[in-house]
């Protein structure tokens, strides 16, 4: 997103994939209405919603015996008044593909930064690695999206702030028969915690688990693992056996931490490279696009002019640390008051807090809008020239 923006202001940008395509399966997968906004200021929405995806005006789950609505988008003041679910591949694939268009934008795929260069105290760019072998970008500024296991920053000696997470999440995925009429869901109940995002052709399933707790799973076999999906979502229990083995389940181990400094003289962090998030909400890839406006917003001009100053560069920092650090905080409140004791076999009662959404549902417009839009929302004002410059 930040190399279309910069592109498309006419700043020269190249972008490193290292895998020669963006197919990596159960990455995020839930664009929210401050992205789709985004895509409405590009010009890009109605295009864009004609992927394949699924639509979720309501965020729903079933506490213990009783089903709860957390979050109602449909009073949005955006375009889009719902959560779309679609692969994270395509809409990277529709971004590249928008970006190709702008002579100023270079993807090289199959293209691995291993090494940072340096000029005297300066980042100066990247030595990475494709087919042909080693090679030498020089950039004015090298950005970091490399995600919550960022070489770049390693390389940079960047300070990691570790905010713990008491959970793993192992997904995987379902059929999802054209009778299924389900909804994009979480279950929660005494120590099992299931989440069901609706992928159109199947059931992309999440089930939470305690920290570190895959190993133990494992060790009691498939089948037992089959045998708790099943009693936990019975309308899943005629096809667990399509789990036939373990290479089936994906695991995430979730952090949650941020850097203490976002930048170096000539470098800078954003998304989960800058701030690992919890995928409660789903709001990882949705922070990550708005440091990317934001970025784009503050660093076009100084890109113009070459080298940023580390003042410019600390600007993106301050405007993003604020929505950063709170969602964080409310998001290790619910692991912490909510996941973690529900995975530990406490009795799913509701918070006093979801009981007040239930019994005054238009305030269930206010979780829809930290969710959906966020703390602060980013708005284009990067400029589309077309032409581009010297600067990279």
């Amino acid at each position: 997103m930040l190399g279309f923006l910069l592109a498309r202001a006419g700043i020269v940008v190249v972008v490193l994939e290292k895998h020669g395509d963006f197919l990596r399966d159960f990455r995020g997968v839930t664009i929210h209405p401050s992205t789709l906004e985004l895509m409405h200021e590009l010009g890009l929405y109605d295009e864009f919603l004609r992927l394949p995806h699924a639509k979720a005006s309501l965020l729903r789950a079933r506490l213990g015996d009783r089903m709860v609505t957390m979050a109602d988008f449909r009073r949005l003041p955006t375009r889009a008044k719902f959560v779309a679910f679609l692969p994270q591949w395509d809409f990277l694939d529709f971004l590249a593909a928008r970006a190709r268009a702008l002579p100023a934008f270079e993807l090289r795929l199959a293209t691995e930064a291993t090494e940072l260069l340096r000029d005297g105290e300066r980042i100066a760019g990247v030595v990475a690695r494709d087919a042909d072998g080693a090679i030498a970008i020089h950039a004015d500024l090298t950005i970091a999206c490399d995600g919550r296991s960022s070489r770049l920053r390693d390389l940079a000696g960047m300070t990691v702030q570790r905010l713990g997470a008491p959970m793993d999440v192992l997904w995987f995925r379902l059929a999802k028969p054209a009778s299924d009429h389900g909804e994009t869901m979480g279950t929660f109940d005494r120590g099992q915690i299931l989440i069901q995002i609706d992928r159109g052709t199947h059931w992309q399933c999440a089930s939470v688990i305690a920290k570190g707790g895959a190993a133990a799973l494992q060790a009691q076999g498939i089948e037992s693992f089959r045998a708790g999906i099943a009693a936990l979502a019975p309308a899943l229990a005629d096809r667990v056996h399509e789990l036939t083995d373990w290479t089936m389940v994906k695991l995430l181990s979730v952090a949650v931490d941020r850097l203490s400094c976002w930048h170096r003289d000539g470098f800078l962090c954003l998304g989960a490279a800058a701030h690992a998030m919890s995928p409660l909400g789903g709001v990882g890839v949705n922070l990550a696009i708005q440091d990317a406006v934001a970025a784009a917003n503050l660093l076009h001009e100084p890109l113009r002019r070459g080298r940023v100053p580390v003042a410019e560069l600390a600007r993106v920092q301050a405007r993003r640390l604020w929505p950063t650090r709170v969602t964080q905080r409310l998001q290790l409140f619910v692991q912490d008051r909510v996941i973690a004791r529900v995975l530990a076999g406490a009795a799913v009662r509701p918070p006093f807090v979801v009981k007040l959404l239930q019994w005054l549902p238009f305030l269930q417009r206010l979780p829809a809008r930290l969710i959906g839009l966020g703390l602060r929302p980013e708005h284009i004002r990067s400029p589309e020239c077309g032409a581009s410059t010297d600067s990279r």
